[in-house]
């Protein structure tokens, strides 16, 4: 079952979602394929700190984040992958690894990678490793806001 904070969220703000369950899978490719759903449409979430500040870089499964880029757009000094102590009291409802990519109601910066924005819909982490929502794009977008630009490359993996 999805943390209450984020469904407690997504149910205010009237929005269609679907929650799959699939079995136990950690890394965003593993977790793709045990949902059956392509690399592409699975927004994975990076904790990131940007000079200091901690934020979320939602791209999908099947890139990783281009630190150059993300460095590069946002003016940064210090951009760097954040180490699992420094974030995880910011998401007590969650397990470590399975945060959703609503930065906004955990009160960070989010920061979706434009190739993402061409999909309908996307799925991302329930805040547990065995649960995935599933929603469409636009209305992650209306609800987050996130800042879009390109700061993602395909992985060769």
């Amino acid at each position: 079952m999805p943390s209450k904070k984020l469904k407690e969220f997504l149910d205010a703000n009237n929005v269609k979602y679907v929650s799959v369950q699939h079995s136990s899978a950690y890394t965003a490719q593993e977790i793709a394929a045990s949902a059956h759903i392509p690399g592409k449409d699975l927004a994975k979430t990076v904790i990131v700190k940007i000079d200091g500040k901690m934020a979320m870089a939602v791209l999908p499964a099947s890139y990783k984040v281009s630190f150059d880029n993300l460095k590069d757009a946002l003016g940064g000094k210090d951009v760097r992958l954040a180490y699992e102590q420094e974030f995880v009291d910011k998401f007590p409802d969650c397990e470590v690894g399975a945060m959703p990519p609503f930065g906004n109601i955990y009160n960070l910066d989010v920061y979706v990678a434009e190739v993402l924005t061409e999909n309908e819909e996307i799925a991302f982490n329930a805040c547990t490793h065995t649960e995935l929502i599933k929603m469409p794009f636009k209305d992650f977008e209306m609800l987050v806001k996130p800042i879009r630009f390109k700061f993602a490359v395909q992985s060769k993996a």
